[in-house]
C-alpha cells in the first residue's frame, strides 16, 4: 500500500470543507487560502486550488471580487455565499460524525 498516496486522497477530500471554512472566517485571496493551509500542514499548489475555488463559484457557494494590486495583476477575493455557508456546516458536521465513528473502530481494537 502506498501510505502516501492514501494521505493524499484523504486530502482532497477534506479540501472543499477546509476552504470553505477559511473562508468563511473573511474574505479571501488565493494566496490568503494557500497560506492558511499551508500553516496548518495541508499544502495544496494553485493547480489544486483554482480548479476547486472555480467549481466552488459554479456551485453558488463563493462569490468574487476584482481588487486592482499595487504589485502585479488584480487579485481576485472571494467570499462565502449563504449556500456555502450551509454546506460548509453540513460537511463540518459530517466530518465529525465521521471521526467519531473511525475512533469508535479504532479504539476498538
Amino acid at each position: 500500500m502506498n501510505i502516501d498516496k492514501t494521505k493524499a486522497q484523504m486530502k482532497k477530500g477534506l479540501l472543499e470543507m477546509v476552504i470553505l471554512n477559511i473562508i468563511e472566517k473573511g474574505e479571501a485571496y488565493a494566496s490568503d487560502i494557500i497560506q492558511s493551509l499551508k500553516e496548518a500542514d495541508l499544502l495544496v499548489v494553485e493547480g489544486t486550488l483554482y480548479p476547486l475555488l472555480t467549481r466552488l463559484k459554479n456551485e453558488g457557494m463563493l462569490e468574487y471580487r476584482w481588487e486592482e494590486s499595487k504589485s502585479g495583476p488584480p487579485r481576485k477575493y472571494y467570499t462565502i455565499t449563504e449556500i456555502g455557508r450551509k454546506t460548509a456546516g453540513e460537511l463540518v458536521e459530517g466530518w465529525q460524525e465521521m471521526v467519531a465513528a473511525i475512533d469508535l473502530i479504532i479504539k476498538k481494537n
